[in-house]
């Protein structure tokens, strides 16, 4: 026998005249449709703790009457997006990425630079920072005047995230001495300043790095073909079919022999696969020519 627990029975204290299951509902349906987001029942109580203080902010006395206003308010809207994003990260994670990209990627890379050729990377779900701070890095490397000679060439790292208060956060580059921990001791004194218990990332790294508002289900701007894309812990929010056109649209704007690099827990699969090309856990190299 099946026993159907109440949806007001899974959130203790809260009145279902201020949240009840229709709201949750409406609000899953909606960050399913806006951005890709998958939000199954058990995610009630997280769709609460996330939304509670833009609905009081908003002058809502209610979930369902914040519903009816992210449906018309497109920017209230894309708040509420942001704010049912997860935005966990730290410098230098799965740092075998960052390896790789350094042993691998980088002296190609930097080959192309000085015959004066382009170089564009992407942090794609970049949060507040930390991914493309220390893909910037890694790209120009713990000596500092080398990698500032660097820096003024034609390179471009394209840094988005649906959640403009993440973005905010890596806008003001500036994070606790602590965050920078688990950098390469030559990349944290190369790129950082340190005041007191603070760290600021240094002005011309952060010159190359474009920090932008993107939904990644909507269309991108973005014209020239990337080198590198990296897309960590973005797709376990989406549902595979989502996942298959996200991947397919990287391997559209991916330069021929240019890398993916996805989440721990994240796989390239579908029609997309075909196109690519196993080059390390969790790595993946486009067919073709580089």
């Amino acid at each position: 026998m099946t026993i159907t627990v109440p949806f007001a029975d899974t959130l203790p204290g809260i009145s279902p005249g201020i949240y009840d299951a229709a709201d949750f509902h409406a609000i899953a349906a909606i960050a399913y449709r806006e951005a890709g987001i998958v939000l199954a029942e058990g995610k009630a109580m997280l769709v609460y703790s996330r939304l509670a203080a833009l609905v009081r902010t908003s002058g809502c006395a209610t979930f369902g009457s914040y519903v009816l206003r992210i449906r018309e308010d497109a920017g209230e809207r894309t708040k509420a997006i942001g704010a049912l994003t997860t935005n966990h990260t730290f410098f230098y994670r799965e740092a075998h990425h960052f390896d790789h990209f350094r042993d691998a990627v980088r002296p190609h890379l930097i080959e192309r630079l000085e015959r004066g050729e382009p170089v564009r990377l992407w942090s794609a779900g970049c949060s507040t920072g930390e991914e493309p701070w220390s893909l910037a890095m890694t790209l120009l490397g713990p000596d500092h005047t080398a990698g500032a000679a660097l820096a003024r060439r034609d390179i471009r790292i394209l840094a988005s995230d649906i959640a403009t208060h993440a973005l905010n956060t890596a806008q003001a580059a500036r994070y606790r001495t602590t965050e920078l921990s688990a950098l390469p001791p030559g990349l944290r004194e190369a790129w950082t300043t340190i005041d007191g218990d603070h760290a600021t990332i240094a002005p011309d790294l952060r010159a190359i790095v474009r920090l932008r508002p993107l939904n990644l289900l909507d269309t991108w701007p973005m014209a020239r073909r990337f080198d590198a894309i990296f897309c960590r812990n973005v797709m376990i929010y989406f549902d595979n079919p989502t996942k298959e056109r996200l991947v397919s649209r990287f391997a559209d704007i991916l330069a021929p022999g240019g890398m993916l690099y996805v989440g721990h827990s994240e796989r390239v699969s579908g029609r997309a696969l075909a196109r690519f090309t196993p080059a390390g856990p969790t790595i993946y190299r486009m067919t073709g020519a580089s």
